[in-house]
């Protein structure tokens, strides 16, 4: 029991901070119409905070009250060739609350484009009504983890067939030839994200919190709390951690895939534009836009991805 809800809480680590590692069945649009989490140590006065994307919002007790996960707003410096475009970076958990999806659907159907991840084919478009007949490893225990805490899944609640919705992500053979290039694999990769989340789950008390949730009455919510701080943590590892070699991670590969898509749409004309991604992803997109695109942060929203006060 103790490896299976372990391996339950790296897969969604994984997903929240990596990839999927097989698209669903989906259709081609060509045949169809963030900064440390709150417990780790406080930066010296001279360092510039990192933008934060997903935290647990505590009372003034300490106790849990939400995980969240942030809309951070940059907008194109005046004299540069982005003035005035505006680009929301829109980290996401992929299992949250019906809710949490509900409010996503109606922010992104206010962007011009909406830049999303997925590897797959340049151009796929996910309907909901194919994830069952075609799911990965990951995505079957993400669908069993929704059950055991009384959540949902991103790609059956978010509407990814939007006429503002995009692909901007590797595709399949994309994703192969940059594992091959760093000489790395997905089972390397999984099994330093696996030592990852043990330690932190050890540093953190993670496991008794876990035990003790499992027994609780209330174990949807116990369980949603005792994992809500360990995904922060492991999120913050993930987005930084090296290849097998210390080369760049996969999701700086990624991530480049999806700014060769977000230079295009803005020379297109689009002037307000969402990058809808995992949160992991989203501490180099910021540091791209700034370096890159000459943007600057302008202001941050927090949305409730679950709620840690009720089953």
């Amino acid at each position: 029991m103790r490896f299976r809800y372990l391996l339950l809480l790296i897969s969604f680590a994984f997903s929240l901070a990596s990839v999927r590692a097989q698209a669903p069945a989906v259709e081609n649009p060509a045949n169809a119409k963030a900064k440390v989490g709150e417990n780790q140590a406080k930066e010296k006065p001279s360092e510039k905070k990192e933008p934060q994307y997903i935290r647990v919002q505590r009372s003034k007790q300490k106790q849990p009250l939400a995980l969240q996960t942030a809309i951070v707003r940059y907008r194109g410096k005046p004299n540069t060739p982005y003035a005035g475009c505006i680009v929301d970076l829109v980290g996401v958990v992929h299992i949250g609350q019906s809710e949490y999806y509900e409010e996503l659907n109606k922010r992104l159907a206010k962007y011009d484009s909406v830049l999303y991840e997925l590897v797959a084919p340049d151009g796929t478009r996910i309907k909901p009504e194919d994830l069952e007949k075609s799911r990965s490893l990951l995505s079957s225990m993400q669908s069993g983890m929704k059950d055991m805490l009384n959540l949902e899944y991103q790609l059956e609640l978010v509407d990814y067939m939007a006429d503002n919705f995009k692909h901007a992500d590797m595709s399949p053979e994309e994703f192969v030839e940059d594992f091959e290039r760093r000489g790395d694999s997905v089972v390397k990769m999984v099994a330093r994200m696996m030592g990852a989340g043990m330690a932190s789950s050890a540093s953190t008390g993670g496991e008794a919190g876990m035990l003790m949730a499992l027994l609780s009455n209330n174990r949807s919510m116990k369980m949603k709390q005792a994992m809500a701080q360990q995904l922060v943590d492991i999120e913050t590892v993930t987005a930084g951690m090296s290849d097998a070699n210390g080369e760049d991670t996969l999701i700086k590969g990624r991530n480049g895939k999806a700014f060769e898509v977000l230079t295009e749409v803005l020379k297109d004309g689009k002037k307000k534009i969402a990058v809808f991604y995992g949160a992991g992803h989203l501490p180099d997109m910021a540091k791209r836009l700034e370096q890159d695109f000459s943007m600057e942060e302008k202001k941050t929203s927090w949305l409730d991805g679950w709620d840690l006060t009720r089953n």
